[in-house]
C-alpha cells in the first residue's frame, strides 16, 4: 500500500475571500424578493421560466428558486465562453438548446458573473426571438468593464472589482465551483 499523497485544502489557493457565503445567502434572498416584486406587477398568466446558463449559474440558480415565492419552471442551456484555464473570456457560443417553449412567457437569464456581456446578449437575443412576455437578466456578479457597463442587466447581486474569481459555482479549469464563498484565486494557483 502506497503512502497517501498530501494535496493542500482548496482554500490554500485563495488570496482573499471577497464574498462570505453568509453575505451571499442575505444578497440571494434581496434578489429573489425584489424578482418576485416585479413578477407580481406584470406576471397575469404568462408564468416565469428560469433560463441558468450552466455551468457557473447552477449554486447560484439553485439557491435563487429555492427563494422565489411563485411558480415556475426550468429550462437550463449552456454557453462557453471561458474555455479550460482561460482568465478571459474567449467570446460567447451556444453549446446547449435554448428551452424552445417560451412565447408568451415572462424568462429571467440566470448567469453567474458579467464582464464581456457576450453572453447575456447572445442569450437575450435567441430568448427574444421566441416572442416572449418579457425577457430578465440576473447575474451574481458584475464586472466594471465596458462590456458590462453596456449590457442591460435587470438583478445584479453584486459589483465587484476586475479580478478573477472562483467559488460559489465560478471555476478555474473546473475547479473551485464548490467553494461557498467567492474568492480572488492566487496566481500561483492558475
Amino acid at each position: 500500500m502506497s503512502p497517501r499523497r498530501y494535496t493542500p485544502p482548496v482554500d490554500a489557493d485563495i488570496a482573499r475571500v471577497l464574498l462570505t457565503a453568509e453575505e451571499i445567502a442575505a444578497r440571494v434572498e434581496a434578489l429573489a424578493r425584489e424578482i418576485a416584486a416585479d413578477l407580481d406587477r406584470i406576471e397575469g398568466e404568462a408564468g416565469l421560466v428560469l433560463v441558468p446558463v450552466l455551468t457557473g449559474s447552477i449554486v447560484f440558480v439553485a439557491d435563487l428558486m429555492r427563494r422565489l415565492p411563485v411558480k415556475l419552471r426550468i429550462g437550463v442551456t449552456t454557453v462557453s465562453s471561458y474555455p479550460g484555464r482561460s482568465t478571459a473570456s474567449q467570446g460567447a457560443e451556444l453549446r446547449g438548446a435554448i428551452p424552445g417553449d417560451l412565447g408568451g412567457r415572462h424568462v429571467l437569464i440566470v448567469d453567474d458573473i458579467l464582464d464581456s456581456g457576450r453572453t447575456l446578449r447572445l442569450l437575450r437575443d435567441v430568448v427574444r426571438a421566441q416572442d416572449p412576455a418579457s425577457v430578465r437578466t440576473c447575474v451574481l456578479l458584475r464586472k466594471p468593464t465596458p462590456g458590462a457597463r453596456e449590457t442591460p442587466c435587470e438583478y445584479v447581486g453584486f459589483d465587484i472589482p476586475d479580478e478573477f474569481v472562483v467559488g460559489y459555482g465560478l471555476d478555474y479549469d473546473d475547479h473551485y465551483r464548490n467553494l461557498p464563498y467567492v474568492g480572488v484565486l492566487r496566481p500561483e494557483a492558475m
